[in-house]
């Protein structure tokens, strides 16, 4: 059985979360540019209102806000994240992720429901990506009954959360289970969708990094399977 759910996940009780996202608001919104807000809403083709907040003066902010915080546990990761989506910035959401980013080792597998409503919810590749290669990858590697998950994902009817099941091993380098890269690829392989055909190209160009032969070989035999796009991305940095 998945651990996957369908259902939007409850917001626990948080003290940790509480003081937070008081601290959070009031920082952020006091360093809002609107010019810049207005034009990073546009680059991200208007998916999200945005504060205006640079990236380097966010993460300058954030730790601002975290500063002597106490190291949260599942329940204030849970809080935390949810919270901060249920807010329209965008700025907010990446805040969630980089903390989740920084803190995914004290969740367990019954995070990953979590993180599929953060993937499936005003999802665009600026969160959804972070989120597969730095949240849920890191949960499927320290509990490998979530590989049960990941490939019910990557045919569901919702691209982001098939793009999150090809890009979750992206890290994993000598660690990649290469015939589930190489059959979620497959699977795939006819997806109209740009950013499912870029993924699956992603993936095996960043396994090639580990292992160029066995992606050259994967594609010597399936390449009539995959668009021109995704063998370009694919053999960028090995050829053939």
């Amino acid at each position: 059985m998945t651990v996957t759910g369908t259902a939007p996940p409850d917001v626990p009780r948080s003290a940790l979360a509480d003081t937070v996202l008081d601290r959070l608001t009031t920082a952020y919104a006091a360093s809002a540019d609107p010019t810049r807000a207005a034009d990073m809403r546009a680059y991200m083709k208007d998916v999200t209102p945005f504060l205006g907040i640079p990236t380097p003066a966010r993460r300058a902010l954030s730790r601002a806000v975290l500063a002597g915080a106490a190291r949260p546990d599942e329940a204030d990761c849970t809080a935390i994240a949810l919270r901060c989506w249920k807010l329209p910035e965008r700025e907010y959401h990446y805040f969630a992720v980089d903390f989740l980013r920084r803190h995914v080792s004290r969740c367990s597998s019954g995070f990953l429901p979590v993180t599929r409503y953060l993937v499936t919810t005003v999802p665009w590749w600026d969160t959804v990506d972070l989120l597969a290669a730095h949240v849920v990858g890191p949960l499927v590697a320290a509990d490998p009954e979530l590989v049960a998950d990941m490939d019910a994902w990557i045919t569901d009817d919702d691209l982001w959360v098939a793009r999150t099941a090809l890009l979750h091993q992206l890290r994993y380098q000598e660690r990649t289970d290469t015939d589930r890269l190489f059959a979620h690829s497959l699977l795939q392989s006819g997806h109209p969708d740009f950013f499912i055909r870029k993924a699956i190209g992603w993936a095996l160009r960043e396994y090639a990094k580990t292992d160029p032969a066995a992606v050259r070989d994967f594609l010597a035999r399936e390449r009539g399977r995959f668009a021109p796009l995704t063998v370009r991305e694919a053999l960028k940095n090995i050829g053939g």
